[in-house]
């Protein structure tokens, strides 16, 4: 976190859940995944989806970034009670052809490697084409199907999924980050997460 600091900011950043600075989604399209992305939220109630597209620049690291921009954002349409540590974050550099998943710490239990893969590999073709929305629907809906799977292996096997790590920041520190305001992303310098190039 002391290198992402470094690299783009060591205060906050105000951005909604669904942030389109590269401007690749149409508003028909913003609708779409802003309706994708509330059916998550009501699946998985503890849990909220994050959206950023924006070019990094050349010494932009979009895996660095996802993990930084989770860790400060302050997403301003997301529930207090949803913190960040419970926060999928996809980021999408239409310049670099390159897309990244990031998962909040009260994840880690419950998600691997491949399960990034998978949740980007389905969006592969899509984004290929510059059908930036249509990919991120079915990586959303690729997600959903392995927290299912989790879910169901987690009640025949809860110690597996028991948290191994220390206890997140408490949701009051996310009220007073959001009293505090902050920046917003294209506010910020160029400059546990899986990367793609499409």
């Amino acid at each position: 976190m002391v290198d992402a600091d470094r690299m783009f900011g060591d205060v906050e950043v105000k951005l909604r859940s669904l942030t389109d600075a590269a401007g690749i989604f149409r508003r028909n399209e913003r609708d779409k995944l802003e309706d994708a992305m509330e059916a998550f939220g009501e699946s998985f109630p503890q849990m909220f989806i994050a959206v950023y597209s924006g070019t990094l620049g050349e010494s932009g690291n979009l895996r660095q970034f996802g993990f930084w921009l989770l860790n400060r954002g302050v997403f301003e349409d997301v529930a207090v009670e949803k913190p960040n540590e419970a926060g999928v974050l996809f980021v999408i550099d239409p310049e670099s052809k390159s897309a990244g998943i990031t998962f909040g710490y009260l994840l880690d239990p419950f998600f691997e490697e491949q399960d990034s893969f998978d949740c980007l590999s389905r969006a592969h073709s899509y984004w290929l084409e510059g059908k930036y929305a249509e990919g991120l629907l079915k990586s959303i809906k690729q997600l959903k199907t392995i927290l299912r799977k989790r879910c169901r292996q987690a009640r025949r096997d809860p110690e597996r999924f028991e948290r191994k790590v220390a206890t997140p920041v408490a949701v009051e520190d996310l009220v007073k980050k959001i009293r505090r305001g902050g920046r917003t992303p294209e506010q910020v310098p160029e400059g546990n997460e899986e990367e793609a190039e499409f």
